[in-house]
């Protein structure tokens, strides 16, 4: 399983995980499933979509990439709409390629485009996963 470097673990001061620590060896990667978003959503869920999707615009742009440690319960929530299967979906695979697709991305959350005032999440440089904080050496990972 890919281990994306720089990109952020969850949204701060919230619970909202972006990415796992290490990959399921027993049961294999969680599914991705796709998930609605209704009107009703708590702005908490939606400002934890917006987060996520502006951190795979800012890790990724609109260039494919490997689902490897993201979340698949979060992907859940973009998967079909702002972000695509490139090529046949298999969504039990940590190798599975997605791709962010702009226009809809756009289309979905404006905000994140907005020139004059882009959301600030709260991350800093310091907060992204960079991978240097020793999860590479649990025991479990051995």
């Amino acid at each position: 399983m890919l281990k994306h470097r720089g990109f952020p673990g969850r949204l701060p001061g919230t619970d909202f995980q972006f990415v796992i620590r290490r990959e399921n060896r027993k049961k294999g990667a969680t599914p991705i499933t796709r998930r609605e978003r209704f009107r009703d959503r708590k702005p908490a869920d939606r400002r934890a979509d917006a987060g996520f999707l502006a951190a795979l615009i800012e890790h990724f742009g609109d260039e494919p990439f490997v689902r490897g440690n993201l979340d698949a319960g979060r992907l859940g929530w973009l998967i079909g709409r702002e972000v695509k299967p490139v090529g046949a979906f298999d969504p039990a695979d940590y190798d599975q390629l997605l791709q962010v697709d702009m226009a809809a991305a756009e289309a979905s959350f404006p905000e994140l485009f907005a020139q004059d005032s882009p959301p600030d999440f709260g991350w800093e440089e310091d907060d992204w996963d960079d991978g240097d904080n020793g999860d590479d050496d649990h025991p479990a990972d051995r």
